[in-house]
């Protein structure tokens, strides 16, 4: 009787033990250059190839995404503006932001252009992280010369987070005179 209870103790044990084991996510496949192009295509229909990568729209701005295979590399970029044109106040602040508020994408200089860039290894790149990264180089071409952010959660410790808290309490004073 004793040996019986041993064994059922020992069967539900194992078998509440492979109830509990948790699933571990399936992986996605390496990107490559095709299946990063169906994820472009799919966020944007009109996207074009372009070398060897793609030339796209998102949100009214003109992505290009170029893609290295033998280095395992990809770019999406944005032209955001002369580089020439930069002051030196400019630069100071592109590289506070890329310190602490572009997150994934950078500030670039390429060539005399200033660029919004993400910059990843090809073969490692989720789809999550491309559309994430895609979203993250629009933001910054597009808040360039105001808030130089990828729009998520900043990661902190630079000085962002008072510059935009200053934009906030000018504009706050300003509210109060109406």
């Amino acid at each position: 009787m004793f040996r019986l209870a041993l064994i059922l103790i020992f069967i539900s044990g194992s078998l509440a033990a492979q109830e509990v084991e948790p699933k571990v996510p399936e992986a996605e496949p390496p990107m490559t250059y095709e299946r990063l192009g169906n994820i472009l295509f799919a966020l944007d229909p009109k996207a074009e190839p372009f070398g060897p990568g793609f030339q796209m729209t998102v949100a009214d701005e003109q992505v290009l995404v170029i893609t290295d295979v033998n280095a395992d590399r990809m770019r999406a970029m944005i032209a955001i503006g002369n580089a020439a044109d930069l002051s030196e106040e400019d630069l100071i602040r592109v590289m506070q932001a890329n310190f602490d508020s572009t997150l994934d994408a950078r500030y670039a200089i390429a060539n005399g252009i200033l660029w919004a860039a993400f910059i990843h290894p090809l073969s490692l790149l989720e789809k999550d992280q491309l559309i994430s990264g895609l979203a993250q180089t629009v933001n910054i071409a597009k808040t360039y010369g105001t808030l130089y952010t990828g729009g998520a959660a900043e990661f902190g410790g630079g000085d962002s987070t008072d510059l935009q808290r200053a934009l906030i309490e000018e504009l706050l004073k300003k509210g109060e005179e109406i």
